[in-house]
């Protein structure tokens, strides 16, 4: 499940979004000051750590290699551009060593599908950036049906989740002149006729909601005129607009989904001045629509429905309120929903099956659904890449572990799929195989991981390892291709592993819902568990264990190393959430109450104090040397969190590495070359701690 981010347009510059640097005084916080993203004091102390962590990671030996080998990888040219189905072709962005900010480009079908695509530029981002002095980074582009070649475009300076929004015509490649154009801030749009758009925004400063979304919805016409057509609660996680888009590209009904939680929502149909509720339980998100059917995945049982069931209702039954669910697929118990998306006249399903893919494709028949499945690669996990409103192709990738990825082009209608690109292996795979076990958690719970060991290995504990974790907002982890980490690290002789612990969604809303507030504990048993289970079968031990996370793994990996200090020799710490106590007033945190619990409630705060690992470092305790690694531009997961835990480190005589990059956001792979630094310090790093 995405963060809270929705992504909107407008039609006149209207004023920027503030940015929210200064933090509210915290008095107990001696390191409150690094909050201040921008403050010259926290800049002047993020320049030194990065100093003091290149002379460390840049002048190793090794270095050199590695950032060749993750340049080449990040940057060649025989990579697979990556399709977005537009006006007949595909789209792309394209980036390399020489378009470092990218290209957004187009290519009939016919042209893609051959081993050297006719590619028509129509926008340089490099280009635009020198012209204007900006860091522009692409974000997307929302092209008006049928023609779709007035596109709304979506460009964020330095990386962050924060977008200015320009109308751009594709057939003369170029802005229009006096178009729709919306300021820099976190907002959603969509079209809803040729002179009309639909937006969530932060309208008029203080319109919005604790976790810095809008919260008020309006249509935006071209002569600047907005009007309202729904409000939510300032209190709300924030508010955004969906369009049900039929054939041809008209606007069949407009939907509105207010976010109280990030988990919690409510839908209401918004019918020529009319409010209309659609009932569904809390737990549901909106999917897809196709056929005239309004397609929602339930997160909870309700109605006799399960928890993961995909259930439909006709749009005009909706106006005339005489609307029942159907039901589409009803996942089993070691079964979930990735993924859906919509064709012309298919509706289309990315499945995990024991954390292994496979891709359904269901049709409307005389009021019922009939499945039938893609013919993909077996044993693969896969990714919806693109799917046409147009007809009934889609583009679907496949890749594993040793597996690279391939490209497919599938009929959703005829349930065929033929190979079109295959990206050309970047590493030795043959050395290496893939085993799946189960670890058993504190609480008897039964926890699947992957490793990816060489076939060689001698099983004594010796096996250099890196265990990535992630574990929260139903986000699962099956196994991908990681060029990187196979030519950089499995070529080396090493070993990686997927932790599927509870939080993600690898077995649905029940794996993710068993974890949620006061039972987060229960994700960081599982974590271990699988650390002891590698000990145990002799795998690998402590002294060559390394993890690695990301984000909400970010919690995970300074929650594990403040634990379990004993089972492991490294941490990379990345982009992450740390200081659990003040998440909820740091960036897009509000957002995420639903998944931790509310530190200003005290029996919230009591749960989440135990484990916060900020608030939990402890003097005299041997830590293994962790490397901290975030990102200026980041607005969705605040640096300050990555600032304040290295600092706190410092003041307590603990060794550490920090790092910050300056641009990239969230992602933090915005630049190819910076994304191979990137790689090449973490690497450098994992090496020294688990190999030498």
């Amino acid at each position: 499940m995405k963060l809270f981010l929705t992504a909107l347009t407008g039609a006149l510059l209207l004023a920027p979004m503030a940015h929210a640097q200064v933090p509210a005084q915290v008095a107990d916080d001696p390191f409150a000051w690094l909050e201040e993203v921008d403050g010259p004091k926290a800049l002047t102390w993020v320049e030194g750590q990065n100093a003091r962590s290149a002379k460390r990671l840049e002048t190793d030996p090794r270095y050199g290699a590695y950032l060749a080998e993750a340049r080449t990888i990040f940057t060649a040219k025989d990579r697979i551009p990556w399709p977005v189905f537009r006006a007949g072709g595909v789209d792309n962005l394209w980036q390399d060593d020489t378009h470092v900010h990218g290209v957004w480009r187009h290519a009939t079908l016919a042209s893609y599908r051959s081993a050297q695509p006719a590619w028509d530029t129509l926008l340089d981002l490099d280009a635009l950036s020198k012209a204007e002095g900006k860091n522009w980074i692409w974000k997307g582009a929302t092209c008006l049906k049928p023609a779709q070649t007035l596109c709304l475009v979506e460009l964020s300076d330095g990386g962050g989740d924060a977008v200015e929004v320009r109308e751009f015509d594709a057939a003369k490649k170029a802005f229009v002149t006096g178009g729709f154009r919306l300021a820099e801030g976190k907002q959603g749009f969509d079209w809803l006729d040729a002179d009309t758009l639909v937006a969530d925004r932060i309208w008029t400063p203080g319109d919005e909601t604790p976790s810095g979304y809008a919260y008020i919805v309006k249509t935006l016409a071209r002569d600047g005129q907005a009007r309202e057509v729904y409000r939510g609660q300032k209190t709300d996680v924030g508010v955004s607009p969906i369009v049900l888009r039929g054939a041809g590209g008209r606007a069949d009904g407009l939907m509105a989904r207010r976010g109280i939680t990030f988990f919690e929502n409510e839908f209401v149909l918004l019918e020529a001045g009319r409010t209309i509720p659609i009932a569904l339980p809390a737990k549901a998100e909106y999917q897809a629509y196709v056929d005239g059917q309004a397609v929602f995945e339930l997160k909870e049982a309700w109605g006799g429905y399960g928890a993961g069931a995909l259930i439909a209702y006709d749009l005009q039954a909706l106006k005339a309120g005489t609307a029942k669910p159907v039901l589409i697929f009803q996942p089993g118990p070691r079964q979930a929903i990735t993924e859906v998306d919509d064709t012309q006249g298919r509706l289309v399903v990315n499945l995990l099956d024991e954390v292994k893919g496979a891709v359904d494709v269901y049709d409307l028949k005389d009021g019922k659904w009939t499945a039938a499945r893609l013919a993909l690669p077996k044993d693969a996990t896969f990714t919806i890449r693109s799917a046409s409103g147009d007809d009934d192709q889609v583009f679907v990738a496949a890749e594993g572990f040793l597996d690279p990825t391939s490209l497919w082009l599938a009929d959703a209608a005829a349930g065929t799929a033929v190979s079109v690109k295959t990206l050309p292996a970047r590493f030795k795979a043959a050395t290496h195989e893939v085993k799946q076990y189960w670890a058993t958690s504190s609480d008897g719970a039964k926890i699947p991981y992957f490793v990816v060991l060489p076939k060689a290995a001698k099983l004594d504990g010796s096996l250099p390892t890196i265990m990535y974790g992630y574990g929260g907002f139903e986000v699962a982890k099956p196994p991908i291709y990681l060029p990187e980490m196979g030519k950089i690290w499995l070529e080396r002789g090493g070993a990686y592993v997927i932790a599927n612990i509870r939080g993600g969604g690898e077995f649905g809303p029940a794996w993710h819902d068993s974890v949620l507030r006061e039972k987060r504990q229960l994700s960081f048993d599982d974590f271990a568990a699988v650390a002891r289970d590698l000990a145990a079968r002799k795998i690998t031990s402590a002294r060559r264990l390394g993890i690695y996370g990301r984000s909400n793994g970010g919690v995970l990996t300074t929650v594990s190393m403040t634990q379990h200090p004993e089972l492991w020799n490294a941490v990379v710490v990345e982009s992450p959430l740390i200081d659990m106590l003040r998440y909820h007033k740091l960036s897009a945190g509000a957002s995420w109450i639903g998944e931790y619990g509310d530190p200003d409630v005290a029996a919230d705060r009591a749960f989440i104090e135990k484990y916060s690992a900020y608030q939990n470092l402890k003097a005299g305790v041997k830590y293994p040397e962790p490397y901290i690694t975030t990102n200026t531009r980041d607005d969705r997961v605040h640096p300050g969190h990555a600032r304040k835990f290295a600092a706190r480190l410092e003041a307590m005589g603990i060794p550490y590495l920090y790092y910050e990059q300056t641009f990239g956001g969230h992602a933090n792979d915005a630049d190819p070359e910076l994304n191979a630094r990137r790689w090449a310090r973490h690497y450098v790093y994992l090496t020294q701690k688990l190999m030498d």
